[in-house]
């Protein structure tokens, strides 16, 4: 299922439809509720760039993409894990979209402890490859399955310790942002991708990615963005 901003309710606690206001108020009430609306589309498109934006969130970012894709994922969620291939797929095959992984682990301390360690795996430049290993993880995720996907993906164990302490902060700073966000969204569990103003709460196949890609962009484009 994938849904248009307008029907999505709960985002940032106010409708998407708000994008799209017509101005032209006929009486002075009439104004000022018109401008009530556009400081909420404002406030909303303010909160969409932050959430595609983050500091510490890993992103993939070619140069020139047009569409921004952000995934909500927990390592521990099968779906999320059905989802990647087709994911990545997407990502060869198109140099114009961007990923902003999200990490919202909402399945347990395992869930937690890999999403911190998946963080702090791009300060050494590896989480495009520990996501790969975490993600292609059988069974439930543990400590040693945790530890065993950073070998398989060439991760300095001693240095991802030493980087989840020096960082811990602004993780779990990241890790707040992004269950906020979740919930702001009407987001119910994982997976769940935001494709510019698309969402999709669940996982998808590489035919609804390309699909919703092509609307998103065919939109960005239609309004001038």
């Amino acid at each position: 299922m994938r849904m248009k901003p307008s029907a999505v309710a709960g985002l940032f606690g106010m409708w998407l439809a708000a994008l799209a206001i017509p101005l032209g108020a006929s009486t002075a009430a009439d104004a000022q509720a018109d401008r009530g609306k556009l400081a909420e589309a404002q406030e909303a498109q303010r909160l969409l760039q932050a959430m595609r934006s983050d500091p510490v969130a890993p992103v993939v970012a070619p140069e020139g993409a047009d569409v921004t894709i952000v995934v909500f994922s927990d390592y521990q969620c099968p779906y999320c894990r059905r989802m990647h291939p087709p994911l990545q797929a997407l990502l060869r095959e198109d140099p114009k979209v961007k990923i902003v992984y999200r990490d919202w682990p909402i399945l347990g301390p395992e869930s937690v402890e890999a999403a911190r360690a998946a963080i702090a795996a791009g300060y050494q430049g590896r989480h495009a490859a520990f996501n790969d290993a975490l993600m292609a993880t059988r069974g439930r995720i543990t400590s040693e399955g945790i530890r065993a996907a950073a070998e398989r993906a060439g991760v300095d164990w001693a240095r991802l310790q030493a980087d989840q302490k020096r960082n811990a902060a602004e993780i779990e700073q990241a890790l707040a942002r992004t269950h906020r966000y979740a919930g702001m969204l009407g987001i119910s569990g994982t997976p769940a991708l935001l494709v510019n103003d698309y969402l999709i709460p669940g996982a998808a196949d590489l035919a609804t990615l390309r699909s919703t890609v092509a609307e998103a962009r065919q939109d960005a484009k239609a309004a001038g963005r």
